[in-house]
């Protein structure tokens, strides 16, 4: 599932609200698996976080608290 996610943000990264509609539905079909979580915030931090950062925070802060 993880790879696939990465692929699926690797090809929206260049509309914000894209990436961001994708990374909640990524978020959501992963659940609760926090390795996976953990695993998925690191990599969007590192590829994207320059681009991205705050919609990064936004979706991960949302999924973990149920917002």
């Amino acid at each position: 599932m993880l790879d696939f996610s990465k692929i699926v943000l690797s090809r929206v990264s260049f509309d914000p609200v894209l990436f961001h509609k994708e990374l909640k539905k990524i978020l959501q079909w992963i659940g609760n698996d926090n390795n996976e979580i953990d695993s998925l915030y690191k990599w969007c931090i590192t590829t994207y976080g320059d681009k991205y950062g705050e919609i990064i925070e936004e979706v991960f802060r949302s999924h973990r608290y149920g917002i």
